[in-house]
Formats: structure tokens, sequence, C-alpha cells
């Protein structure tokens, strides 16, 4: 993404995807090219989507009992569990400037972020295939946990059609920053999403999330320490040629 201190969940900027050149105290190599490679990051995010497959072959009771809530239950919990991740990438990458697997975890920016969308996506589609489609949206939209969610995936979306360069462009690049903010509102709108709907307990929303809120604050926390206070007025000494 083009500036650190936007809140987006997408990468528009080259100039934000480019980590070579960047300073800093040596690292493992092996670390780095494996954060940088996309093959690696496709197959991280892959990988979650296929988890349900595990249970029901191993002929989990549980699972077994009714797949479809559990497909349902499990596609929000993904999106959560990324979309919290990929909220800590700029932060790692403002505090941590000279680590370059931090910095080389940018370039996957936008494709996570897309990701945390598809998985929403599909977690919307199920619901409306498990709880029987849009009219039973329709009569439960009033309930606080459907109208967050809901609420939550059409900020997902907006983010994730602006994710391109042409949006930024398009929007102007201030424009642009405001509208990728909203995904801290979509961030909270989730969590309450999972909380209220009983799909996760609280404790488990403070761990998606808690890692994520600490390093913006981190972040937030030195940005301010950062900025140069203002000097103090020049006073002119008696005898100076200006008084």
């Amino acid at each position: 993404m083009p500036d650190s201190t936007s809140a987006r969940i997408t990468d528009a900027a080259p100039a934000a995807r480019e980590v070579r050149g960047t300073s800093g105290p040596p690292v493992a190599g092996w670390l780095e090219r494996i954060v940088r490679s996309k093959a690696v990051a496709v197959t991280a995010l892959v990988l979650p989507g296929l988890w349900p497959a595990w249970p029901i072959v191993n002929q989990n009771p549980s699972v077994l009992a009714d797949p479809g809530e559990y497909l349902l239950h499990h596609l929000g919990f993904v999106a959560c569990v990324l979309l919290a991740v990929v909220l800590t990438f700029t932060p790692l990458r403002v505090l941590f400037p000279r680590w370059r697997a931090a910095v080389a975890l940018n370039r996957h920016r936008r494709l996570v972020g897309v990701t945390v969308f598809v998985y929403a996506a599909l977690h919307f589609v199920m619901y409306l295939i498990y709880e029987g489609g849009f009219g039973k949206l329709a009569s439960d939209i009033g309930k606080p946990f459907i109208l967050s969610g809901t609420v939550a995936l059409g900020i997902l979306f907006a983010l994730t059609i602006t994710s391109v360069d042409r949006a930024v462009r398009a929007l102007g690049a201030r424009r642009w920053k405001h509208l990728h903010r909203l995904v801290y509102l979509g961030a909270a709108l989730a969590a309450y999403h999972q909380i209220d709907a009983s799909k996760v307990f609280p404790l488990q929303v403070v761990w998606i999330f808690g890692p994520m809120l600490v390093l913006q604050g981190a972040r937030i926390v030195k940005r301010f320490a950062r900025s140069d206070p203002a000097p103090p007025p020049r006073v002119p000494q008696i005898g100076s040629p200006k008084t």
C-alpha cells in the first residue's frame, strides 16, 4: 500500500510493493525468500479453505452431524483470522523498517486482502444455502449479528473492487486512502458478528485481533513520538543587529 498511515487491506501502489534496496540488519536469507515467495503465500491462503475436508474424510462425528454448519462457521472464522493478519503488515513494516521479512510481507497485501473477501463471500453464500436464501436474510437483517456481518461484507467488497491501480487513479490518492481506512470498521463489525453469532468465544476474538491491536497501537505511538516538536520562538538578544 502506498502509505503507511492508512488502514488498508489491499496494495495498490507499486512503490509500496518494492522491497529491494531496503536497508537493515541481515536476516536469514531463507526466511526472506519464503516470505517473498508468491507461491508460498498462495499456498498458505488456500490451505485453510481445504481444512474442512480433513475432519470429513476422517469421519469426525461432530462435523458429519452437520457439515453445512461446520463449513459456514469455518469460512467466517478464516476470513476474520486473515483480516486480522493482513492488518498487521503495515505496523510490522513501520515498527521494524530494517527487518526485510516484515517489509517483504507487504508485497502480498493485495493478495491477502482479496482472499479475505473471497472467504467472507463464501461464508455469505453458505449462509444463504444453509439458512434459506435471501428471504431468510431479509427477515433476519434486523438482528445485530446479521446486520453487522452484512455491512462488514459490503465494506470488504468495496475495498476489493478498488484494490486495483486504476481505482487509485480514478479516486485520487486522498479519497482512496479515506475509503480504505474503512477496513478498521469492517474488522470491528466482523469481530462483533463472530461474538454475537456465538461462532467463536470472546476469548478467541481477543487472540485473533489482539496482536493486531497491539501492533497498530505501537505504530500510532511511534508516529506521534517521532513527530518533531515545534521549535521555540527565537528571542532577539540585546545588542544583536536586529534589536
